[in-house]
């Protein structure tokens, strides 16, 4: 089928709720990726974040081979080896907690809320979260995410929700009333930006939390798994929230959701209250297993390290070289360059020169390839982008 023919169908039968980039992909093997024309795509930015150690791993492709030849899928109201097994590795890589599997990251951040008006007193019932967030796309996770753009023709959204500039102690100390169930914030804003919370920050909401009964939530949907030098970036201060949620990276490739919560308030979420039917499902803890267990055996979160301050370089190298550099920022492998100009143009440049990086906040290049990238790799990427920026220059 020609990449022409592929485009048609989805005209045709596809809900066009995506802008889509006019190329069919047809494989991907480590940080690269195939088009139907033949054309090979270094990805910088693999699968939204997805793939963390790369697409088709072959730990992860083994591991489902072999558990898609035993068994697909059991509900769950059976108990199965593999759930059971990615949360003990799960919890024993974390603060301890207790695991609840479903098939997004939306979806885990809508346990945690559940779980946070459950856990809590009555009358909490407000949540706060950070301006320039991204926390999903259903009706309890968009209206937290708290940027108006995803807002739009979804009005009037559900209430309970207020919004508080990222990184400010004074507005979220005067946000913080008896009506609060729970403060939700991704350690580091990826759709916002690559924003990295402050120490101080993070101490304000454990404080806070603890001082009017409050559940303290991170979202590590983009940044667990290692991607920022640690399995999960709250490791990066002496903070432990009290529930994170997790996905993209977790399977591997393959759809997979996780809320891990402190065991007293695990404890409040009862049979009845929340489920997902395809929740914790075989194939996808067994993907999850085989990511761990790559992670570990192959040094990523060491190379995610190394990678990630030699990549920094590079493009801190840049923004002496070009005036539309402002600021380069990020942990490990989640990196983001602050242009002073729309940054669109030059993603789509770099694509076309066989390089995906990704445009978010409409000024903020990302960089997030996958924890086995090299410095060869970096390299070429840095030539690509280096050749279009003096383009546009």
């Amino acid at each position: 089928m020609t990449t022409q023919e592929t485009i048609e169908l989805y005209s045709k039968y596809v809900i066009a709720n995506y802008k889509r980039l006019p190329r069919v992909i047809v494989k991907g093997e480590g940080c690269y990726l195939y088009d139907a024309e033949g054309n090979k795509i270094l990805d910088m930015f693999p699968g939204w974040a997805v793939s963390g150690i790369g697409h088709c791993h072959p730990k992860v492709v083994d591991a489902i081979r072999k558990q898609a030849g035993e068994l697909l899928h059991i509900d769950n109201t059976f108990y199965s080896e593999q759930q059971g097994q990615l949360a003990k590795l799960i919890s024993e890589r974390g603060f301890g907690g207790k695991c609840f599997f479903c098939n997004s990251g939306a979806e885990a951040n809508e346990g945690a809320l559940k779980l946070a008006r459950l856990a809590t007193a009555e009358g909490k019932y407000k949540f706060i979260t950070a301006e320039g967030s991204f926390h999903g796309r259903t009706f309890a996770t968009v209206t937290a995410t708290a940027q108006p753009k995803y807002h739009e023709g979804f009005l009037p959204l559900l209430p309970g929700f207020v919004y508080v500039p990222y990184n400010d102690i004074s507005a979220l100390e005067k946000a913080f009333t008896d009506e609060v169930c729970a403060v939700m914030i991704e350690p580091i804003q990826g759709e916002g930006g690559i924003n990295v919370a402050t120490k101080e920050y993070v101490e304000a909401i454990r404080q806070l939390c603890d001082e009017k009964g409050a559940v303290m939530i991170f979202d590590e949907v983009q940044t667990g798994m290692g991607r920022t030098g640690k399995w999960f970036a709250y490791q990066h201060n002496d903070v432990e929230p009290d529930i994170i949620t997790l996905a993209k990276a977790l399977g591997g490739g393959v759809a997979i959701g996780a809320m891990m919560a402190k065991e007293e308030l695990a404890a409040k979420l009862v049979p009845g209250k929340h489920a997902s039917t395809f929740g914790g499902n075989c194939i996808a803890c067994a993907a999850g297993i085989a990511v761990v267990e790559a992670i570990e055996e192959d040094n990523l979160i060491e190379n995610a390290v190394k990678m990630g301050e030699y990549a920094k370089q590079k493009l801190e190298q840049l923004g002496e070289k070009y005036d539309i550099i402002k600021e380069v920022r990020g942990k490990g492998l989640m990196i983001g360059v602050q242009l002073s100009s729309p940054g669109a143009a030059i993603v789509d440049k770099c694509l076309a020169r066989g390089l995906r990086i990704n445009c978010t906040n409409n000024t903020v290049l990302r960089f997030m390839p996958a924890m086995i990238v090299t410095k060869g790799q970096i390299d070429e990427a840095i030539s690509i982008l280096d050749s279009v920026m003096g383009e546009t220059k």
